[in-house]
């Protein structure tokens, strides 16, 4: 494999950083997993203005225009033979004296790296093997007040100790915020079907503003069914018709059960994910 690092692509034996970048030292750092479908990546604007806001939450002024980064992201891509892949885009603020307090920005840290994945939209296949078994864990999401939700950094101290806490086969963790509301998965949004529509927690809460569920939304409101934000709690998640997560690599994943109580896909679960694939196979292989 060969990685892009710091505007030149090296291979993968070659791919490292200094063991005193801030990303390294103190999780100072922004990053980006898109999902790149028939050597295009998908969502690329909305993923660039997400890194955008995070790198100008931790103050990091790396310098290189949108146009650069999706480059950078399409040379790794041809680099590596992979039209159909997983790419991580990271930007820290590079190697500054050794003391917590950050410097101006004068010589980042830019890494690409990519890995192979299924084709995507009518005629792919998942990454997944099968619906999510999820739990909710002890460990609640930080407040936005501490870390604010939108910024999504190297830090994810929160989401690994929830991840350690899950039972030998569950997928994924489900995190409430402080006052017991759901807030996301550990690398995942969460939706649920009631009588009345689509749920989401709501963007108020310590929620990341995710790129896929920012588009089920989209085709939620193209299919006219109803979507909802709000605040829910674990029962509301566990008592629905149908429950799936989102993120850009597993895509619509169904929630088999939680905490062992069984929700299961459904047909509003089936026309979403049909509606995603029809839309990755209109924009990224026709």
């Amino acid at each position: 494999m060969k990685y892009h690092v710091d505007g030149e692509l090296v291979p993968e034996s070659e791919a490292t950083v200094n063991v005193r970048d801030r990303g390294f030292m103190y999780g100072d750092a922004a990053f980006e997993t898109v999902r790149a479908y028939g050597g295009t990546v998908f969502e690329w604007e909305a993923h660039a203005d997400r890194l955008a806001n995070t790198c100008e939450t931790l103050g990091i002024d790396h310098g290189i225009d949108d146009e650069e980064l999706h480059e950078r992201v399409l040379e790794t891509l041809r680099a590596n033979d992979l039209t159909d892949a997983y790419v991580k885009l990271s930007i820290s603020r590079g190697v500054q004296p050794g003391k917590l307090t950050p410097g101006p920005t004068t010589d980042p840290t830019v890494v690409v790296i990519v890995a192979e994945l299924p084709r995507g939209g009518t005629e792919g296949e998942p990454v997944w093997d099968g619906p999510a078994t999820v739990q909710t864990t002890m460990t609640r999401r930080v407040p936005d007040a501490a870390i604010p939700a939108d910024a999504k950094t190297h830090n994810y101290l929160n989401g690994i100790l929830a991840r350690t806490e899950l039972i030998e086969d569950a997928d994924e963790a489900l995190l409430r915020d402080t006052d017991d509301y759901v807030a996301e998965g550990a690398t995942s949004n969460v939706f649920f079907v009631g009588e009345d529509g689509l749920h989401t927690p709501s963007l108020d809460g310590p929620v990341l503003p995710g790129i896929t569920r920012s588009v089920v939304i989209e085709l939620a409101d193209e299919a006219d069914i109803p979507v909802y934000t709000g605040q829910y709690t674990p029962d509301d998640v566990r008592s629905a018709k149908e429950a799936f997560l989102t993120n850009s690599t597993w895509e619509l994943r169904p929630i088999e059960t939680l905490d062992g109580i069984e929700i299961g896909s459904g047909p509003v679960t089936t026309l979403l994910s049909r509606r995603f694939d029809a839309r990755v196979e209109r924009d990224h292989y026709e």
